[in-house]
């Protein structure tokens, strides 16, 4: 990569940058668009990854992180070593992207996008030094969503792996998940995956507490409201000791027949 990049979108930019890595890389002030893309290219990146340090606005990761799709697959990158999160204090005019051997500046031009790239050895350690120290003086970014690989693996293992690849399909079938009318949140999905595969209350609200979803309080709540819009349904399961248990069930007939690539849309509908 010894030359500009240009006329490309970032996402062309950013799997450049990763193909060309020899060492780990910071993304420094990257905007809303290049996090979410980076996620996803550094998600489907066919490789071994470099560990990307970014360094981010921190209402623009609260921001972008709102979104399950994108946060869930962050947090599996963190996991993995592949990326870690930390605030900018005073946030640079320029987004940049920094290796140990280039320094790519990009450029954001209407609907054009560039990188514009400098391996002058000089600027280029020069400049990786100072964000380097930057780094170490950076707070950490606290991202709480847990990672779409241990949401998908425990959902399966405690609830059910139908109810696993339902849930799968409802994310794969979304833009966006955050529950702000743009798309749907993840105790919604979670809740309507259970009523399709009748799993109880209890054990889907105790899956998503202790994966890290939302708490016992916030998917009852949820329920509620989607159990008062007539979307899910609840039936008594006695049990030996205590009150009886409530076992979900789909109580829209539009719902009941959907597919998994409709489910999204149908709950939408309704919600809305």
């Amino acid at each position: 990569m010894a030359s500009n990049l240009l006329n490309h979108q970032i996402d062309d930019i950013l799997r450049a940058v990763l193909e060309d890595a020899s060492g780990d890389v910071y993304m420094v002030n990257p905007s809303r668009d290049a996090i979410e893309e980076f996620v996803s290219v550094a998600t489907d990146f066919d490789g071994s990854l470099p560990t990307v340090q970014m360094l981010a606005n921190e209402q623009t990761l609260k921001d972008v992180m709102g979104d399950f799709i994108v946060a869930s697959n962050a947090a599996d990158l963190i996991s993995d070593g592949a990326l870690a999160l930390r605030t900018l204090g005073e946030t640079p005019e320029n987004s940049l992207c920094l290796t140990e051997d280039r320094v790519i500046a990009v450029v954001h031009a209407g609907d054009r996008v560039g990188g514009l790239v400098t391996d002058e050895a000089d600027f280029v350690n020069d400049t990786f030094a100072a964000y380097e120290t930057r780094w170490e003086n950076a707070e950490p970014f606290k991202l709480r969503t847990p990672p779409i690989s241990d949401v998908r693996e425990t959902l399966s293992e405690e609830i059910s792996p139908e109810a696993e690849a339902d849930f799968t399909a409802i994310l794969n079938s979304l833009e966006t998940a955050r529950g702000d009318g743009d798309g749907l949140d993840e105790v919604t999905i979670s809740l309507v995956v259970a009523a399709k595969n009748e799993a109880l209350l209890y054990d889907i609200s105790k899956w998503g507490e202790d994966v890290g979803i939302a708490s016992k309080a916030t998917f009852s709540r949820t329920k509620t409201k989607l159990e008062d819009m007539g979307l899910i349904d609840t039936e008594k399961v006695p049990i030996d000791v205590g009150r009886p248990r409530l076992r979900l069930k789909i109580g829209d007939d539009r719902l009941r027949e959907a597919d998994n690539g409709q489910i999204a849309t149908v709950t939408q509908s309704i919600l809305n």
